[in-house]
């Protein structure tokens, strides 16, 4: 056996840092004596060299040395004989054991993609025929097409993964999301679903999806709900994660929060979707349920944006603002496609007075989830928060236009007429078909409860608000509820709604605000004595927040931009 043949035997036995010391010293030693191995020789050691390197995470050394692998097996190629080596008596042929050019290739384009450098990668898989494209090939191919705003090759490129593996589910997904239908996809897999048992959930599987990718929530939701329900694919994570993102796209945060903890009972190593599950909690002021998530999360992997991104939620509704951008930048830059971590980035910037920055994030999430309207409600708020009404106009129009007249592109369309006195009347309407269609909607709920305060119809909004609050207890509806009941005198009922408020939220401020001032105002007598007391016990009400953004300006010196090339 050569020595070039026991390099092969621990490359295959994944002994990498061993093939890493030897090859490295018999390519020293080809170089200082070309005579010593043959041109197959040289290309196997210098395959197996940047094998090692490729594990080992140095990807640009790794494509050098593969660059290397493919001149060599160039100039082997034009020899018709093999010369023979002093350290190889055997007499295998030349193409016997050879690693593959193909391989050599994908190898190369892995490594590209790591350092983000995706035209290179589409070169080198260009460069291989179409006949010699395995599936994995085919399926970067499209990836990387798709990402390059080449929709018509990565197209081609998912059916081609399709036609040689017919139940290449991720490829039907990425079909869907480039908006072919879903009829034309189920019928590539027609053939497959008649021949084999129990694969007949398959077809329910591509419409459900085809649903999601057309922004149809209520059919996608009812669609999963009825494969869930299947004895065969009850307690499924993948389909309880894909019915918590529906929920929350929906608006419908309290059942998307219950089938995220239904996922992860059923798998506590789940990493997928928890990005959204702790922005939901962060929502919901439990931060203390955030911090804990973070942690499972980076005990699990540091390596997915869901940990930082789950980690930033917590510092945004912290208010440190400063760690939060940080934190989402870390995101974008292990993950470039995170909307989340975009939104996230986004809204620090937003918050830091940053608006046109916190835009161009805001802009990237829409383009890579136009069917999410967090993702316009964000760049909406810039807008507004930039005084580009026309701008934040044009869009929620857009918007509705696009996704529909549902309760959520109503009432977003709604909060923009708000903003100018002359479409006050239109902004009423819209609000009503939105309440009209979801009475439980609370960003409806509060908008409307905004309007009526306006026009100070306090007992109008008490009934609403009332009414809203039947099924559900919500912090932010509690209070206003309780802004409403001091404004018709109604103090003490308003004491117990804030109370109720920080119950569910003990960080909402505006909560204890209003109930500090309604204790005051029940001892006006005590109420100089009370502030005398405050001010013995110190001033530091808010130690928590503190200096929070100051301690934090650290975060800030970190900021890069990652994903927005």
């Amino acid at each position: 056996m050569s020595v070039v043949e026991h390099v092969r035997e621990m490359a295959a036995a994944g002994l990498h840092s061993n093939v890493r010391l030897l090859s490295g010293l018999l390519l020293t030693m080809s170089g200082n004596n070309p005579e010593l191995f043959s041109p197959s020789q040289k290309y196997q050691l210098l395959v197996y060299h940047a094998d090692s390197l490729f594990h080992d995470k140095e990807y640009r050394n790794a494509v050098s040395k593969y660059t290397m692998a493919l001149q060599q097996k160039k100039a082997l190629s034009k020899t018709s004989k093999v010369r023979p080596s002093p350290g190889n008596a055997t007499s295998t042929p030349q193409s016997q054991c050879l690693p593959s050019e193909i391989e050599v290739k994908y190898k190369m384009a892995e490594c590209y993609t790591m350092l983000k450098q995706d035209k290179d990668a589409i070169a080198i898989l260009d460069g291989i025929p179409s006949r010699q494209r395995t599936p994995k090939i085919n399926m970067m191919l499209a990836n990387l097409y798709k990402k390059a705003g080449q929709e018509r090759s990565s197209v081609t490129s998912y059916k081609e993964v399709l036609r040689q593996c017919p139940l290449a589910l991720d490829a039907i997904l990425g079909l869907l999301s480039l908006s072919v239908k879903g009829a034309e996809v189920a019928s590539m897999t027609i053939n497959i679903i008649q021949s084999i048992p129990n694969l007949d959930w398959l077809s329910v599987w591509i419409k459900a999806y085809a649903f999601v990718h057309t922004g149809d929530n209520t059919r996608a939701i009812n669609t999963i709900c009825s494969l869930e329900k299947k004895s065969l694919l009850r307690d499924n994570v993948d389909l309880l994660g894909s019915l918590a993102d529906l929920y929350f796209r929906a608006g419908d945060n309290k059942n998307s929060i219950l089938k995220f903890e239904q996922a992860q009972m059923l798998d506590p190593y789940l990493i997928k979707g928890m990005d959204v599950y702790g922005y939901l909690l962060a929502r919901e002021g439990r931060l203390e349920d955030v911090e804990n998530l973070g942690c499972r999360l980076f005990n699990i992997s540091d390596q997915h944006a869901e940990p930082w991104v789950v980690s930033g939620c917590h510092s945004f509704y912290s208010k440190r603002y400063s760690r939060a951008l940080y934190l989402g930048a870390k995101a974008i830059q292990l993950n470039s496609n995170s909307v989340q971590a975009l939104l996230l980035k986004g809204a620090a910037l937003r918050n830091m007075g940053r608006v046109q920055e916190a835009i161009i994030h805001f802009r990237e999430a829409i383009r890579l989830a136009p069917c999410r309207l967090d993702c316009y409600e964000g760049l909406i708020e810039c807008y507004l928060a930039s005084n580009s009404i026309r701008e934040a106009m044009v869009m929620a129009n857009n918007v509705y236009k696009t996704l529909g007249a549902n309760a959520q592109t109503l009432t977003l369309l709604a909060t923009v007429c708000l903003e100018d006195p002359v479409t006050q009347e239109k902004a009423k309407t819209l609000l009503d078909k939105a309440l009209t269609q979801r009475p439980d909607y609370i960003k409806a709920v509060v908008k409307k409860a905004e309007l009526l305060s306006r026009e100070q119809k306090y007992e109008d909004g008490i009934a609403l608000l009332r009414n809203a609050l039947a099924n559900q207890s919500d912090c932010v509806l509690h209070r206003i509820l309780g802004d409403f009941l001091v404004a018709v005198n109604e103090y003490q009922e308003a004491m117990d709604q804030y109370s109720i408020a920080l119950s569910l939220d003990p960080n909402d401020q505006k909560s204890l605000e209003g109930l500090q001032k309604m204790e005051k105002e029940e001892s006006p007598t005590d109420a100089t004595q009370e502030e005398d007391v405050d001010d013995m016990e110190g001033s530091g009400e808010e130690g928590d927040l503190e200096g929070s953004d100051s301690e934090a300006a650290q975060w800030a010196d970190q900021e890069q931009w990652f994903g927005m090339q």
